[in-house]
């Protein structure tokens, strides 16, 4: 972080003036509501004629077999479900439609899936050879952490595979594993082609980039409902699903990876006489290789997270067994599942950072072993581990009556938790509804549309100018106009009180992790940790201690949303330059100061990008959550719209969530390149 020379202590109070106004915004919306009785009807509510009575275009054939068109009133809704009913039914050069191709790009996916469950699991039929024993895949990925970064990866590596055997979670764990191993590289093919394309074509870059944040903001569930009517059910829809949610951060980083690639390395490449494909694929792609791993690594994670929501559209794995498990409230059993997914991914996670991080090693000149001593190690381990298996069957695959399951003794765990914890938790059940959420939601409920358009508007011209203010009053004016303003604010509601709580709990645990390096080292590593859990991981604990209900919806977002805020507090505040402390700590500021007065002000735009992203993670978890919630939200609404099997409503509703989000993560964004700019911080 760069300071100006200039800044000194107490210098940065005279910028608050410049930040009165979100807090005089805040009190108009108080206010307004207060006396919001006093507005007519429709400025507080949408009427109904305003959301069901926008013109639809609509083609129909005549008595005499003619073509017409005729407008009839309906809903944003109805739109969606008129263009996927086209895209369905009209066929392309009267040849083939849309789903015709989606379906046959579903059924594409099926062999290679098929190959992999083969060599994992199954085995490949007819020609008598079988799946990799589980030994071997033990002994194999053991070796590759000790190739990547040593034992330590090597033991977690290995122990990983042998907890799935053991624990009876082999064929679901490796129907997991295959479905990662098919989609990874093609989501992250794809990626990588966006990036170049969008590299080389700066026209193609502004069009898809707002795509791809589109994409980004999108809920899980969002992309569920258009792939059961174009893909299907099964595991072939869920790992479309899969490739669809993981592709564009790769896109994005691959993006920043070429653009970043210095001229001195371009010009020594031209100058050595390489052709635009040399220049791409010899010089371009290599020097951004550290970027590219880093994608790699996020199309992996991704992958994991959406493989519980796909088990919504029928692809197998550990995900549909965690589902089936919450729904029944079988906690010790889920738990078994989630500590496997949560085992496969801080695997897969430490395994790709491992790779983005290994550099070219001298290789030593001798026999076979000396020279490639990893490779001979893993072709040992599949030698032992087939002999093994040969004569003792049970080291190819773990009988039934072979595994053992700790369910039972979490279940008394859990009971013996609750029973510990009886007392505050029916505190905080009893008194938290009443006196947090209700009165919150309530609050929401009632603002008017009009306020919240005016003021998100206002806040977007204030920090961008015209066109942000334009661009933020199409997002509400989009959710204002869907028929849903309701459900919309019963959602911000909920990840408004679960934002709170994220400050409230995240920001003095990172304070007091800024302090010293060890405690920075085991907040981080808590972070990275709990970050590489899929998200539907975090319904567990939630369940466990406060049931299925409104409580158990905030807490879930709470415990997934707060690592962000916990993070970017805690290296923004690392990242305040030494000198500037030693400055204020000469002239007399205690503790306290130092941190009021000059690094919270320095750090503030980490702090917003990490309060950003609280926001954001909020929004994805708040979808996840209604799975346990009862309130009338948009959750309930996508919940409901797949099961109907509507994609246009479906469709709809997601991108009420997605335009919220943006429009919130765009005005944060500008308020702390803003901060940046009064600071002086590059």
């Amino acid at each position: 972080m760069a300071v100006p020379a200039t800044y000194a202590p107490g210098l940065e109070t005279s910028g608050m003036v410049r930040f009165r106004w979100p807090l005089v915004a805040v009190a108009l919306v108080f206010l307004i509501t207060a006396f919001g009785d006093r507005l007519p009807a429709w400025a507080i509510t949408p009427p109904e004629a305003w959301t069901n009575g926008l013109p639809l275009p609509y083609f129909s054939v005549g008595e005499d077999g003619l073509p017409g068109l005729s407008i009839v009133q309906s809903s944003i809704a109805d739109w969606f479900n008129a263009i996927v009913t086209s895209l369905r039914k009209h066929e392309i050069f009267g040849l083939f439609t849309v789903r015709d191709v989606t379906r046959a790009i579903g059924n594409g996916i099926v062999a290679p899936l098929n190959f992999s469950e083969s060599l994992l699991i199954s085995g490949f039929r007819g020609t008598g050879v079988s799946a990799i024993p589980w030994v071997v895949s033990a002994g194999l990925a053991a070796v590759l952490g000790w190739y990547l970064k040593g034992w330590k990866l090597a033991l977690l590596s290995g122990s990983c595979i042998t907890y799935f055997a053991v624990f009876g979670k082999w064929k679901l764990a490796m129907t997991t594993l295959s479905l990662v191993l098919v989609t990874a590289p093609i989501a992250f093919a794809i990626g990588l082609a966006i990036g170049i394309l969008a590299n080389k074509r700066p026209s193609f870059e502004k069009a898809i980039w707002p795509a791809l944040n589109l994409f980004q903001a999108l809920p899980h569930f969002g992309f569920l409902i258009p792939i059961v009517v174009f893909v299907g059910l099964g595991h072939k829809a869920g790992a479309v699903a899969t490739i669809l949610f993981a592709f564009p951060p790769m896109a994005k980083l691959a993006l920043v990876g070429l653009r970043g690639v210095s001229n001195e390395v371009l010009e020594a490449g031209r100058m050595a006489g390489c052709t635009p494909r040399q220049m791409l694929w010899k010089v371009r792609i290599p020097a951004a290789m550290p970027t590219l791993m880093v994608g790699v690594n996020q199309v992996i994670m991704q992958c994991l997270a959406m493989v519980v929501i796909a088990a919504f559209v029928g692809a197998k794995g550990l995900g549909i067994d965690l589902l089936m498990r919450l729904q029944s409230l079988q906690l010790g059993r889920a738990m078994e599942s989630g500590i496997a997914i949560v085992l496969m991914a801080i695997t897969l996670d430490r395994l790709s950072q491992a790779l983005a991080e290994k550099e070219p090693a001298h290789r030593p000149e001798g026999p076979f072993w000396v020279v490639r001593p990893y490779l001979a190690a893993a072709i040992a381990v599949a030698l032992c581990g087939y002999l093994l298996a040969f004569f003792f069957p049970a080291a190819g695959a773990l009988p039934r009556e072979l595994t053992v399951t700790v369910a039972p003794i979490l279940d008394g765990w859990i009971k013996g938790a609750v029973a510990a914890l009886y007392d505050p938790l029916t505190f905080f059940r009893e008194n938290f509804p009443p006196y947090v959420l209700l009165p919150t939601r309530d609050f929401f409920q009632a603002l008017p549309w009009t306020v919240v358009l005016a003021v998100m508007t206002f806040a977007g011209w204030r920090l961008g100018g015209l066109r942000m203010a334009a661009v933020i009053a199409f997002y509400i004016g989009f959710i204002v106009l869907s028929g849903w303003w309701r459900p919309a604010m019963t959602t911000s509601y909920l990840v408004f009180v679960a934002v709170v709580m994220c400050l409230l709990i995240g920001f003095p645990l990172a304070v007091w992790a800024s302090r010293r390096d060890s405690t920075t080292r085991f907040v981080a590593f808590l972070c990275d940790t709990l970050q590489t859990f899929p998200s539907f991981i975090y319904l567990i604990p939630v369940i466990m201690l406060f049931q299925v209900g409104n409580i158990s919806q905030v807490m879930a977002i709470v415990v997934y949303a707060a690592i962000p805020i916990v993070r970017y507090t805690y290296i923004g505040l690392r990242a305040v330059p030494r000198e500037i402390i030693e400055a204020a700590i000469t002239s007399g500021c205690t503790r306290r100061q130092t941190l009021w007065k000059v690094r919270m002000p320095l750090a503030f735009p980490e702090i917003m990008l990490g309060l950003n992203q609280t926001i954001m993670f909020g929004l994805f978890m708040v979808m996840i959550a209604g799975f346990i919630g009862g309130n009338y939200d948009l959750a309930r609404e996508i919940f409901k719209a797949k099961a109907n099997n509507d994609a246009g409503l479906g469709v709809l509703l997601a991108l009420c969530v997605a335009f919220l989000g943006l429009a919130l993560d765009r005005l944060i964004h500008a308020w702390a390149d803003q901060r940046k700019a009064q600071l002086g911080i590059a």
